[in-house]
């Protein structure tokens, strides 16, 4: 039931600050202009970020009120330094979203910010070989959880081009997540970190839900850097919380495989996240520019370019996600590879048909085997948009 009330407060509170950041956003004409690399065609806000760093702020403030978190609010940092966390990564996205700030400059933000978080705890302690635990030295530790949670943050960041998209895969990425954290509280017990992921993965999949329907398939508001830096924030400080602190041993498992879903279950649930941010890294160092560099070269923009309309390269990202991260679920769930597998098979044909054939080129197809009939209409003079009526636009 808390993380239930977590969850309705993150969604309420986004839903209501994004309509009102949306109405000051307009009114006061803070929409940039179009960039050369940007999807959308019309100027269109870029402040929702700032109603979803809203919405994590009211929830969490009303779960220190419940006793189920109570030693998460009382006992450890860790929520402190969250908070303050996303109010740096949340700042610097705010001053790009309406400067275009130096990337790194952001880049610093970020590193401050997961520096914040490694000092105060939330740092990869260890890491599951079989049934035991390897421990690195602390600086070593420390390294390496300020690097991982740096690079989810701008893998996240890379792949927010689309309405809806960082938005959708969120929501299914951090649901499939939360339940993995519930059942593995049925083997491990009441754990602190397990815990904290858990209601993070609430908190996250709320602000989310909250915030879409502004950010939907023609968007009138897009999440910006402050948004999707925030999604990608709180995705790494809940896979740090369960796979830098759990111990294999404790699972009562009968697959070694098993005792490494707190480390498989967040890379396949970021996986395409990943993959573009990998290569895009790679295209820039190859042309001998910053891999913070803006081009329109993204997966998104493949999709784009192929023919696929921007409401099924969406849907694209949706199925790869979901299948990827069930899959890995049901290896924990049925201790078996049979389900899994299947899922795998199946999600992948299905997300491959979907690549292979654009709708747009199904349909023509379609008409030119008269299988179905065009409607032809006259040309009209093109009224001018509405204010917010765009496609996502592409941060990096």
């Amino acid at each position: 039931m808390a993380y239930l009330i977590a969850f309705l407060i993150a969604a309420a509170v986004t839903a209501v600050a994004s309509f009102v950041v949306l109405r000051l956003s307009r009114r006061f004409k803070l929409a940039p202009e179009v960039r050369a690399r940007d999807v959308h065609s019309t100027p269109t806000p870029r402040l929702g970020g700032i109603a979803m760093l809203l919405g994590v702020f009211a929830a969490f403030g009303i779960a220190g009120t419940q006793s189920e978190f109570a030693s998460l609010f009382e006992g450890s940092s860790e929520v402190w330094a969250l908070m303050g966390a996303c109010a740096i990564v949340a700042g610097v996205g705010i001053l790009d979203d309406l400067l275009d700030l130096d990337w790194m400059i952001k880049l610093a933000a970020q590193l401050a910010a997961t520096g914040l978080l490694a000092v105060n705890g939330l740092q990869i302690i260890s890491l599951p070989f079989g049934d035991t635990r390897v421990v690195a030295s602390p600086a070593v530790n420390f390294v390496l959880t300020v690097f991982l949670m740096t690079l989810v943050m701008n893998a996240v960041n890379f792949v927010d081009g689309l309405d809806g998209l960082v938005a959708g895969v969120a929501i299914i990425a951090n649901s499939v997540f939360f339940i993995y954290t519930r059942l593995l509280t049925q083997q491990v017990g009441a754990d602190e970190s397990v815990t904290f992921a858990s209601l993070i993965a609430a908190v996250l999949v709320g602000i989310c839900v909250g915030f879409i329907p502004f950010n939907w398939h023609r968007a009138r508001m897009f999440m910006g850097d402050t948004g999707a830096l925030l999604v990608g924030l709180l995705m790494a400080t809940s896979t740090v919380s369960v796979t830098g602190q759990l111990t294999p041993g404790v699972l009562d498992m009968n697959l070694v495989l098993a005792s490494y879903v707190p480390i498989i279950l967040p890379i396949a649930v970021l996986a395409l996240p990943l993959i573009d941010f990998s290569l895009a890294v790679i295209r820039r160092l190859k042309a001998g520019k910053s891999p913070f560099t803006a081009d329109r070269l993204h997966l998104h923009h493949r999709l784009l370019d192929m023919g696929h309309s921007p409401l099924q390269a969406v849907l694209i990202f949706y199925l790869g996600t979901a299948a990827l991260s069930v899959a890995m679920l049901l290896v924990f769930t049925t201790q078996a590879f049979l389900w899994p597998i299947i899922v795998l098979v199946v999600g992948g044909v299905a997300t491959l048909l979907m690549l292979l054939f654009p709708a747009e080129r199904v349909r023509d197809a379609a008409a030119q085997r008269g299988l179905i009939t065009l409607k032809r209409t006259k040309p009209q003079k093109l009224a001018k948009p509405a204010p917010g009526s765009a496609n996502e636009r592409t941060v990096e």
